[in-house]
């Protein structure tokens, strides 16, 4: 986990952070930097800079810089590169500068520089130290490429060049919803892949008779298969629902500014920076049709919160039935078995325990948690914006990432190595009850009823009881109790025989 501490020096501040350098004890060299609260002194080689300074000393919060999402990082540099490229084709940034910006926006882009991105992923303000982070690296960054210093904002100026057009209310949450494209995208493809590990062992399982439950009991046979199967399918349900959410989240503010009414930006400028933003990141972008509702509402944000924690929900809900239908594997229901990943007790010899479900569980119980921190800061806006977006942003963007990083863990590491334990299951279903409900089309439920009381109470194979009794021919017997016909796989064919009551008492005689 990326930390970050603060040390005070003769020279101000510098930053340690696993993400970047590592200041030594020794005084820092530093830049001088001013901001409408004052002076600074600023390590002079940051690509940040005095804005970013005092976030670093306002939010000591979590300990985890922005740049624990490079998802989020590479969109900020998109939406800076496509506004970059907007300014200047509508006149209103000069072309060095302009493609000075793009320049360094393209590095950032091809994941340069993300140790300077150091404000923490927690932080009051809307998201405005993110978006200052961001220009002040882009503003040094093509300083540097134009030959100059560092800091020299005379000749290009974070806010003046690189913010140009632009307000954090329109740039945060505009490239925080790209972010979550592609977070929706890893994720979709994690799902997607575990979906089909399901499906593998689901083929491979297809003939394993077993018995299902309801409630934790006994209820009718079924194959294994449908069992894993039916994990395929419902992981499948939740790869389409959230691509049905990506359209909300390519509608963009860009052009909006500060509130909603474009103040400062160039009425060519909205759609200009549109089609910039298309081109960059071959999504079909677009403008919100009401730029004052675009920018308070967040909507868009808390169906993908809810749709991820509905699959986290469904998601955890298999591994509990992993859990249990591994567990034992002596004194448990042991009907499958789970690759073996580690020691499971420090003072149990042999003991192994069903870590890599566990872990995924308690992935899903973080993304339900954080959806509710989602719902909360999303009612919790007021007026013209919602200034909470920055823990938005952090929920939604750790759930995508530790969602598709847990479904990664569980197919690798457990499902792909799953193995039934045949005998047992087909111990179980020759001995349970639940097996005499395909009977009762043949022998009436009486029958059915007082043969699975013998069977409870003798354990004795179901099939044995009913071919002793007279009740049905083994063969016929056999094919009403193949594990096509039990589990509903082939519908039973050909014409029911009448039981008669001579038939229920010669039965009963012989019982």
């Amino acid at each position: 986990m990326p930390t970050r501490a603060r040390q005070r020096t003769r020279t101000g501040w510098t930053v340690r952070t696993s993400l970047g350098r590592v200041s030594n004890d020794a005084p820092r060299p530093t830049r001088t930097e001013s901001d409408s609260l004052g002076s600074r002194e600023v390590p002079a080689d940051a690509y940040w800079g005095i804005n970013t300074l005092r976030a670093l000393e306002n939010f000591p919060i979590t300990s985890v810089p922005i740049a624990v999402y490079p998802d989020l990082i590479e969109a900020l540099a998109t939406v800076k590169q496509a506004a970059a490229r907007a300014n200047k084709a509508i006149g209103v940034l000069d072309g060095e500068r302009a493609d000075a910006i793009d320049a360094a926006a393209q590095e950032v882009r091809d994941g340069r520089l993300r140790d300077q991105f150091v404000v923490d992923v927690v932080q009051g303000g809307a998201g405005t130290s993110t978006n200052m982070n961001t220009n002040e690296v882009l503003a040094n960054r093509a300083l540097e490429l134009l030959g100059r210093e560092k800091g020299d904002y005379a000749y290009l100026h974070p806010i003046d060049h690189v913010n140009r057009s632009q307000s954090t209310n329109d740039t945060y949450p505009t490239s925080i919803k790209l972010a979550m494209i592609l977070g929706v995208r890893r994720l979709n493809a994690q799902l997607e892949a575990l979906s089909d590990a399901f499906a593998e062992r689901g083929r491979a399982f297809a003939d394993v008779l077993k018995i299902g439950r309801t409630q934790l009991q006994d209820a009718v046979p079924m194959t294994l298969g449908q069992e894993f199967t039916g994990f395929s399918h419902t992981i499948q349900e939740d790869v389409l629902l959230l691509s049905k959410v990506m359209p909300l989240l390519a509608e963009t503010n860009l052009g909006a500014t500060a509130i909603g009414t474009g103040i400062t930006a160039d009425p060519l400028y909205r759609d200009e920076v549109r089609r910039q933003l298309q081109i960059a990141t071959d999504l079909d972008v677009v403008t919100a049709p009401d730029l004052i509702e675009a920018t308070s509402d967040a909507g868009a944000f808390m169906t993908l919160s809810g749709t991820v924690k509905r699959s986290a929900a469904k998601l955890s809900k298999i591994c509990n039935d992993l859990r249990l239908l591994a567990s034992g594997p002596q004194a448990g229901l042991g009907e499958i078995t789970l690759p073996a990943r580690q020691a499971g007790s420090s003072i149990m010899p042999g003991k192994v325990n069903p870590v890599i479900p566990e872990v995924v569980n308690q992935i899903a119980f973080a993304v339900v948690g954080a959806d509710t921190t989602v719902t909360m800061a999303a009612e919790g806006g007021q007026l013209q914006l919602n200034a909470f977006e920055p823990i938005i942003a952090h929920s939604i963007m750790q759930s995508l990432q530790w969602m598709a990083n847990g479904c990664e863990t569980l197919r690798v590491h457990c499902v792909t190595g799953i193995e039934a334990n045949e005998a047992k299951l087909a111990a179980q279903v020759d001995t349970n009850v639940g097996v005499v409900t395909a009977l009762t089309p043949y022998i009436g439920y009486a029958a059915a009823a007082s043969i699975a009381h013998t069977a409870l109470t003798t354990s004795t194979p179901i099939a044995t009881l009913v071919t002793a009794a007279g009740l049905m021919e083994e063969d016929q017997v056999q094919r009403v109790l193949s594990p096509a016909r039990l589990s509903g796989i082939e519908l039973a064919t050909g014409a029911i025989p009448v039981v008669t009551e001579e038939m229920l008492d010669q039965a009963a005689r012989e019982r």
